[in-house]
């Protein structure tokens, strides 16, 4: 007994040796960097114990204002984390060949697989190779009788709130959002616009708080544990039925092109250069009719790429649609000058008109708004990276190993870059005002080899939206629009709704 005692206390002993040799190291790093107090074994851990989401998205993002740009946190069990907002850094990080994807993002696997978004290697670089044509402007281009046609819906649904008072345009902007990913992604139509409970967009969101839940958990290191959580049994259930309703949605379109191919109605050529103009391809029919060394996708494969699709399509693009509406309510005189841009270059009658590409790339100041807006709050506020290699900064050496959270929201606050940063004012996205800053100042779709892939997509449908609504409506602030707070899980969200007021506009 006396020897099995021994043998314990000095296992106990000697891992506590390590663990401290270890902290030691790591408290050496941070003294190249600032950051919070941290405690001896659960780090930082006990700063969130007892706070909403808002509470938490304010402190991770206001320890920038107290610690400067570059953070070390110390989590717990000396989990090393840097928080960057330094253009400097953040450059090294997204150019480095040596990383992946943080550990938040292995909570999103068994919901997205390993899709575009998290694969990394080999087969990151083959998908992104395949995906990339859906991407091209004239498949684009082909998208946009989609966008003009789910806008006109989402004009007319609005009717009810116009002249009336403050109601929440989020919830309206995801489900137009909703069909207009289905449609341009699937080539189906979901008719989420006239379901307001639609089981999709409800899954989405749970999934999007389950996994939220889990960063913040102190169980987070320990995924083998996944099972004693609360709600391990409640997310299964979700990313079933997500991955059901995508693979019913596969297979029902690979039967029909088999079926159209059989009767040979259509001709799929992928190194056909005018591929893109001989039909509308959406990006189920790509994944469908690829071949990667000789063999098609499983439907595994493909399911992964269109759920991640299906996440960063609407998701990303309800936030940046909703919010550039809550900038435009607040600030009238910036609204009341893209109105004018855009009777000016669209005339008059624009309302039920179908906008063409060449028209939206004319409104050179409802980019700026845009890009304003994207500033001030982009969708996705954080991302995660993590370093395969070890990496030089600010003198000393991070470990292969540590957690990189790059904070694009507080980049995008950075006031040496945008002077008064808390303004929302476009002409910072002047011509003239745009070359003044470097490549990693602005980084809304961030940066590097793997930056966002639709973000031409979103562009497009952000601007779509805009120029039909603000052709019918003058937008204008709810009475609680003060009260509003943000929130992140995946992507930035208002707390409880976005309240906005609508005025018919005079024909």
């Amino acid at each position: 007994m006396l020897l099995i005692l021994t043998l314990i206390f000095a296992s106990i002993g000697y891992v506590l040796f390590n663990y401290h040799k270890t902290r030691q190291k790591l408290l050496k790093i941070k003294s190249h960097f600032d950051g919070p107090e941290s405690h001896y074994f659960w780090g930082t851990m006990p700063m969130f114990v007892g706070k909403s989401i808002p509470d938490i998205f304010d402190m991770v993002t206001g320890l920038h204002n107290i610690h400067g740009e570059d953070i070390v946190i110390l989590a717990a069990f000396n989990e090393l984390v840097l928080d960057l907002s330094s253009s400097k850094n953040v450059e090294k990080v997204l150019l480095a060949k040596s990383i992946r994807k943080s550990f938040a993002y292995d909570f999103m696997e068994p919901w997205l697989g390993t899709g575009l978004l998290i694969s990394t290697g080999e087969k990151w670089f083959r998908r992104r190779k395949i995906i990339t044509p859906t991407f091209h402007f004239k498949v684009l281009e082909n998208f946009l009788d989609v966008f003009n046609k789910e806008a006109d819906i989402l004009v007319t649904k609005l009717e009810r709130h116009a002249g009336k008072g403050e109601f929440d345009i989020y919830d309206y902007v995801t489900l137009y959002a909703l069909d207009s990913i289905c449609e341009t992604s699937m080539g189906v139509q979901v008719h989420a616009q006239d379901d307001p409970n639609n089981e999709y967009a409800v899954a989405v969101k749970q999934m999007s708080t389950f996994i939220l839940r889990r960063v913040f958990s102190v169980l987070r290191s320990f995924p083998s544990l996944f099972f004693l959580y609360p709600y391990a049994k409640e997310q299964k259930q979700v990313i079933m039925k997500l991955h059901n309703f995508t693979n019913s949605v596969i297979d029902s379109r690979r039967k029909l092109l088999e079926q159209e191919k059989s009767t040979s109605k259509v001709i799929f050529d992928l190194d056909e250069e005018n591929m893109y103009s001989k039909r509308k391809m959406t990006f189920l029919d790509l994944l469908l009719n690829v071949t990667v060394d000789g063999k098609p996708l499983s439907r595994e494969d493909i399911r992964e790429e269109v759920d991640t699709f299906m996440f960063e399509g609407h998701d990303t693009t309800t936030s940046g649609i909703s919010f550039t509406l809550w900038h435009l309510a607040k600030y009238q005189d910036v609204q009341q000058k893209l109105y004018e841009e855009i009777n000016r270059v669209l005339g008059k009658d624009k309302t039920n008109a179908k906008l063409t590409n060449v028209e939206i790339q004319e409104l050179e100041y409802l980019d700026m708004v845009v890009k304003e807006s994207l500033r001030l709050i982009p969708p996705v506020p954080i991302i995660g990276r993590t370093l395969l290699e070890d990496m030089e900064m600010n003198g000393t050496t991070i470990p292969a190993g540590t957690t990189i959270s790059i904070k694009i929201y507080n980049i995008h606050r950075n006031p040496k870059i945008w002077p008064d940063p808390e303004r929302f004012d476009p002409e910072r996205f002047s011509k003239t005002n745009e070359s003044k800053r470097g490549p990693y100042d602005y980084i809304p779709f961030s940066a590097g080899p793997r930056n966002c892939i639709g973000q031409r997509y979103a562009m497009m449908e952000l601007k779509v939206t805009l120029i039909k609504l603000l052709a019918k409506y003058n937008v204008l602030p709810g009475e609680s629009m003060h009260k509003m707070r943000f929130k992140t899980d995946l992507v930035i969200r208002p707390d409880d709704g976005i309240p906005i007021k609508l005025a018919l506009r005079e024909p």
